[in-house]
């Protein structure tokens, strides 16, 4: 299992193993401490990881937005365990 997690410094997507406590931030280099990095989502490999990302990336984009909001949030992950219960 994955989280998806967000960088303090520079607020670019990375996925880190469930267990993991450090990262090293892809974009900038900062050290991300996971337990207290915000997690979007947690997901079953680091492909659906790696899609997710970019889709968040785009959405954030196109909507000029710097974050997600909590209802926003909410979405995100209903959607994503209504598409693992329909995937079986």
């Amino acid at each position: 299992m994955y989280l998806i997690i967000r960088c303090g410094g520079c607020r670019s997507f990375t996925y880190v193993d469930k267990y993991q406590q450090w990262k090293l931030c892809p974009a900038c280099g900062e050290t991300i401490n996971v337990r207290k990095a915000p997690a979007y989502l947690e997901v079953e490999d680091y492909a659906m990881a790696e899609q997710i990302i970019r889709q968040l990336e785009k959405y954030l984009d196109c909507n000029q937005k710097r974050d997600l909001s909590p209802e926003e949030l909410q979405a995100l992950r209903h959607q994503y365990a209504e598409w693992i219960r329909n995937r079986v």
